[in-house]
């Protein structure tokens, strides 16, 4: 009922076992995705885990270009030898050598490609499958002929002169070992018909055609001039129902590309052109540069959480919100952005409805020390799964921010090459150009996205580093080294304390000038900054920030309720030096015209021509709740609308009228009212309540496991797990499992622990579900809720709580 591995798995599995501890565990850490809990109780299925398509798909960006390169070498000859995969790589001299042992050590540390017991070179299925023709070709002869009947291989056999065994298997291992000798196949083609040397020539060179559409009665490749005789060789093999295109085995198609041509494989990164630089430089550089990004956040995010950005109807906040918000902050788009998107993965900003507002945790935040409140930005930038500096789409049209794109793994690859490049450069150098780092990204990660609009690849994501202060002089940082060596799920005081070291602490007094303008140097701490921006304006910011006193702002002060005595006294608190006297004097004047003129709050005004009549209405008790008040002898004011005074007065015996804007009086009509039908409110399922964040977002996934003591285990665990049998003693871990095995029948027992562990624990999972449609889709869940046979939870992909099918669900993947 529970597969644990097929044949790829137990091979792999069985070297696993192989492994001593060290090795093992090097192992789990570079797939840490297969030991997310519950941990694997066996080798087996640890193998079976690494194997899975989705597991492997989250590998390969992470691969650098010579590991592609062999891999894909190793999908178009697997199974084969490290030798002949040298032959083709054309690693024959000593550093290219050097370059394929790497890969090959680094594909196993991935439990991607492993060495068998046969001296074969063995590679997890999926691997296999990530190219369609990996090198332009098409599968080995073994891989094509593995459904051909013995009488066919015997023909073959006969039309190559080759006396056959007496087996189908030994007559299929004679036409492999044939074709396997490129002198052999060379030769055979020499003595080939003109049309079919063409024929097998032109084959050998170009990529190999997949047919989408099958046409009845349409001619085949027999038809073909030279293709018969092809065909009955194994040069070509058709379908043995003859649909589709003749394929050529791989074997046949390198020996025909002749002796001289060799696999593409780069085992040394791109040479770029690199500088002299010290780390006092790199270190001052760093720090103006995460000292101007970190005043700018502060801004950013104090202007929102002044008034909240709106949010277009299509989602997101828009170049106009943008522009606003940068003008008023005094910085450019690509730091705003920057800046809103780093906020909101850190959970400083929030939907909340149409605005985007600032949460608990900015305020949190805003107390910090300017370190701590870069160190959050700079580690959500590190994680998240775009670009947040791209402004222009494929079209060249404006993106707006925080619209809810879909995750961009290929994003999140060009930082981490970016961080891997720049940390690879040689000690005390940089590069002459930043661009120059582009070539050796693409290295490092060759399936990291660069972005349309950049000019020179990966443009944009290196701008990025620059304004965090990651890159400086062309270089990595101590803080783009901190960034680099710590992994997602370390605690933050390691990148933490790396920005305490290169940045100040928050200033909090300023220099006052008789231009009416205040300096602070270095980053304003959250008290100064409050203080100054609710008397001053904001003119620059960056390393040192300056702020200017006018009329208005004082009067602004004034009209929060601050008096010019307290104003002059908080000043005079934080300035280095006596307030300069035109401040003072602003102060103070300013002060002296404030409140001339007083403008009261009325929702409705009363009067008429008989004072008594309206003071009889102010004295009156069971009006009190109007709140009228005398403005003149014949006026009142009202606190309270037109329509509730006016039937007020009118219950307690009086019998006023009402006017409308222009003094006239209003003319009464009855109106008919109509109820508004209710709307259902949504199903909530479980007998709990649940908690959501505002914007979708949970909490952090477990620690880490500790891998030293898991090799351990599998190490003298038995091989593979037992099977749960209910019925004959063997029970399932938890009653979780058993039901949704007993639901989920497309599971294996692998899925369904991790499945029920991400159920009963509360954690996030990643499962690929089949819809009633047929339609394949991958999705993210999280707050779980089991009811069978059903599963409610919280979708990412819609944004929404969706009812999944226990049945529909055909694989998992922890998040």
């Amino acid at each position: 009922m529970f597969p644990i591995s097929k044949s790829s798995g137990s091979t792999l599995a069985a070297w696993l076992l192989s492994l001593d501890t060290a090795r093992l565990e090097r192992v789990l850490t570079t797939r840490a995705d297969a030991v997310s809990p519950p941990e694997p109780r066996s080798v087996g299925e640890l193998a079976d885990r690494l194997q899975r398509p989705g597991a492997v798909a989250q590998v390969l960006p992470r691969l650098a270009l010579p590991h592609l390169q062999v891999a894909e070498a190793l999908a178009a000859l697997a199974p084969t030898t490290r030798d002949a995969a040298a032959e083709l790589l054309g690693a024959v001299d000593e550093e290219r050598a050097r370059g394929l042992d790497a890969a090959l050590h680094t594909l196993a540390d991935h439990a991607l490609v492993w060495p068998d017991g046969q001296g074969l070179l063995r590679m997890v299925a999926p691997l296999r499958q990530a190219w369609d023709a990996p090198l332009g070709l098409d599968p080995p002869l073994r891989q094509l002929l593995k459904d051909t009947t013995s009488d066919e291989l015997r023909r073959m056999l006969g039309a190559l002169g080759i006396k056959s065994g007496g087996t189908k298997q030994q007559r299929l291992t004679d036409l492999v070992e044939h074709h396997r000798d490129s002198a052999r196949i060379t030769e055979l083609v020499a003595r080939a018909p003109v049309a079919t040397r063409k024929l097998l020539e032109r084959r050998a060179r170009t990529a190999p055609g997949r047919s989408e559409f099958i046409v009845f009665g349409s001619p085949g490749i027999d038809s073909e001039p030279g293709a018969r005789w092809a065909l009955e060789r194994g040069l070509l093999v058709q379908d043995r129902r003859g649909y589709g295109t003749a394929r050529m085995p791989a074997e046949v198609a390198l020996a025909l590309r002749g002796p001289g041509w060799r696999a593409p494989f780069e085992p040394v990164p791109p040479d770029v052109p690199a500088m002299p630089v010290t780390p006092a430089e790199v270190d001052r550089e760093a720090t103006a540069a995460a000292m101007a990004f970190g005043a700018h956040a502060a801004s950013v995010l104090t202007v929102c959480a002044a008034s909240p950005p709106a949010r277009l109807k299509s989602g997101g906040i828009g170049a106009r919100e943008l522009s606003r918000v940068g003008k008023a902050a005094r910085c450019d788009d690509v730091v705003v952005r920057i800046v809103f998107e780093t906020a909101y993965a850190a959970g400083l900003l929030a939907r909340d409805g149409d605005r985007v507002t600032a949460t608990e945790g900015y305020d949190a935040w805003a107390e910090q020390e300017p370190a701590e409140q870069f160190a959050v930005l700079l580690r959500a930038w590190r994680t998240m799964q775009l670009t947040p500096g791209q402004a222009r789409d494929e079209d060249g049209k404006s993106l707006a921010v925080l619209a809810g794109a879909p995750p961009c793994g290929g994003c999140l690859q060009a930082r981490e090459g970016l961080l891997t490049a720049a940390a690879r450069l040689p000690v005390g150098h940089g590069v002459k150009s930043h661009a120059d780092l582009g070539p050796l990204v693409a290295w490092h990660r060759p399936l990291a996205d660069s972005l349309p609009q950049d000019a020179t690849p990966f443009a944009t994501v290196i701008r990025e580093a620059e304004l965090l202060g990651v890159l400086a002089r062309g270089a990595l940082s101590p803080v783009g080294t901190a960034l680099l060596s710590t992994r997602p799920d370390d605690d933050a005081e390691t990148l933490a304390a790396a920005c305490r070291r290169l940045l100040p602490d928050a200033t909090a007094s300023a220099r006052f000038g008789t231009d009416l303008t205040a300096v602070v140097t270095g980053t304003p701490s959250a008290r100064l900054t409050t203080l100054l921006d609710s008397v001053a304006d904001r003119e620059t910011g960056g390393t040192a920030s300056v702020w200017r006193f006018s009329s208005g702002t004082i009067r602004r002060a004034l009209d929060a309720g601050r008096t010019p005595d307290a104003i002059e006294a908080d000043l005079a608190a934080i300035s280095v030096e006596t307030l300069p006297q035109p401040l003072v004097y602003l102060i103070h004047d300013t002060a002296r015209g404030h409140g001339r003129v007083r403008i009261a709050p009325a929702a409705c005004v009363l009067h008429g021509e008989e004072p008594a009549l309206l003071a009889e209405l102010a004295a009156h008790r069971g009006l009190a709740q109007l709140g009228l008040r005398h403005l003149a002898p014949t006026v009142l004011v009202s606190r309270t609308s037109l329509d509730k005074t006016l039937a007020a007065l009118r219950a307690a015996g009086y019998a006023p009228v009402a006017e409308t804007a222009d003094g006239t009086v209003r003319v009464e009509k009855a109106q008919r009212h109509r109820a508004v039908a209710p709307v259902p409110s949504p199903r909530r399922s479980g007998a709990t309540s649940r908690r959501r964040k505002t914007d979708g977002r949970t909490d952090e996934a477990p620690a880490a496991a500790d891998l030293r003591a898991l090799a351990t285990r599998l190490k003298t665990a038995p091989p593979a797990s037992p099977q749960p049998d209910p019925y004959n003693g063997i029970p399932f871990d938890s009653d979780t499992e058993e039901i949704i095995a007993g639901y989920a029948r497309q599971l294996s027992l692998t899925d369904v622990r991790q499945l029920a562990h991400a159920v009963s624990e509360g954690h996030p999972v990643t499962i690929e579900y089949v819809a009633a449609s047929g339609s394949r889709t991958i999705r993210t869940l999280s707050e779980l809720d089991l009811d069978p046979p059903h599963l409610y939870a919280w979708c990412h992909l819609r944004n929404d709580e969706r009812v999944f099918t226990l049945s529909r669900i055909h694989g998992v993947m922890p998040r």
